[in-house]
């Protein structure tokens, strides 16, 4: 079997879920804390699947880990669990150091513990994939080049310094201890199941609610957005046949700024759901004060993942925000399932308007 962390997540349940879809996959060991975004929602298809086992716990469990990874004979390890959201970090940065620095710390530790007593085929079949984010590579300005796996981490929020520093722990565990490692680090991810407190679900969930839909600042910071499916596609490449050690950057060159995204889905809600009175759901932007070193570009180089592996996404930004709009109409009570009392508080708190 394999061992997903963080898999009642957004991308980790995509995953979970796509992986699955395979008959002739291997089994899953699914390991979720189930903090606020975590959703066993989004596993339901897989309820009545034997190849299926859920446990809640905390990748900083050493024992826990150990254990699992002993009992169900683990073969990979896919590590997705992480506080991610930027916003969140600027109010409380200690809950993002405890998980992504302290938490992939005590893994990989199990990990090793656990590996080093594998048998000689099974050590060298073993793999420890580590999933992170463009984010730890800094900002960019409109006219520099894309990320690529040699750029400087340069991480500027107590977010993507966590990650860059559970980037770093993954390398140090290979170089030092021999652990066959992986690392990933993705652009901005869209998709089904996503939480709402990110921007394309918060802007089609308060577009269909009459809510204004909230721009930091003048809407132009650019991200490069990666459809979720083919996120997980990349991940089994890389889990597959990635070399020992190595990085590989996986986005979708779909570089936009916020703005334009949010036009974009206001237009097709336009065409799948107009509104009763005619008007367009782009009369209900609305401009908020930025938040605080907010990086203005991010933009990834997937060169290497498609040189080197033969990958490249199957989706467009146009294609996938169109399945995405779709998916969030046709599944609005996985939506009301998460929107909590105290995150419509948190996300009142979050998007002040600019006066």
């Amino acid at each position: 079997m394999i061992l997903v962390t963080g898999g009642a997540g957004f991308i980790a349940g995509n995953f979970v879920l796509d992986w699955l879809a395979n008959p002739a996959a291997e089994g899953v060991v699914n390991l979720d804390k189930l903090t606020y975004a975590g959703n066993l929602a989004t596993l339901q298809s897989l309820s009545s699947d034997s190849r299926h086992v859920f446990v809640q716990g905390d990748i900083g469990d050493f024992d826990l880990v150990l254990a699992l990874l002993k009992k169900h004979s683990i073969r990979a390890v896919v590590n997705f669990a992480a506080e991610s959201h930027v916003d969140r970090s600027i109010h409380g940065p200690g809950d993002f150091i405890q998980t992504n620095v302290v938490g992939t710390f005590n893994l990989l530790e199990a990990a090793r513990a656990y590996w080093s007593e594998l048998p000689e085929s099974e050590k060298a079949t073993f793999r420890f994939l580590h999933v992170s984010t463009d984010e730890v590579y800094g900002s960019l300005s409109p006219t520099d080049p894309a990320f690529t796996e040699t750029n400087t981490y340069e991480p500027n929020s107590p977010y993507s310094a966590s990650k860059a520093a559970s980037d770093h722990l993954v390398r140090a565990w290979h170089h030092t201890y021999g652990l066959p490692v992986l690392t990933t680090n993705c652009s901005n991810n869209y998709g089904p199941y996503h939480f709402p407190e990110k921007l394309i679900p918060l802007v089609i969930l308060n577009a269909l609610a009459g809510k204004p839909l909230p721009i930091y600042g003048d809407g132009q910071q650019i991200r490069d957005w990666l459809y979720v499916k083919d996120h997980c596609s990349a991940i089994r490449r890389v889990l597959e046949a990635g070399k020992l050690g190595e990085t590989y950057n996986v986005g979708g060159w779909n570089e936009k700024p916020n703005l334009d995204v949010v036009h974009t889905i206001c237009s097709i809600l336009d065409s799948l759901r107009p509104k009763a009175d005619g008007t367009s759901y782009a009369s209900q932007i609305t401009y908020v004060q930025d938040r605080p070193g907010h990086d203005r570009r991010y933009a990834i180089d997937a060169t290497k993942l498609e040189r080197e592996l033969g990958w490249k996404p199957a989706e467009t930004f146009e294609t996938g925000i169109r399945k995405t709009v779709q998916w969030y109409l046709d599944n609005q009570e996985w939506t009301e399932g998460v929107l909590s009392g105290s995150y419509r508080d948190w996300v009142q708190k979050q998007y002040k308007q600019n006066n």
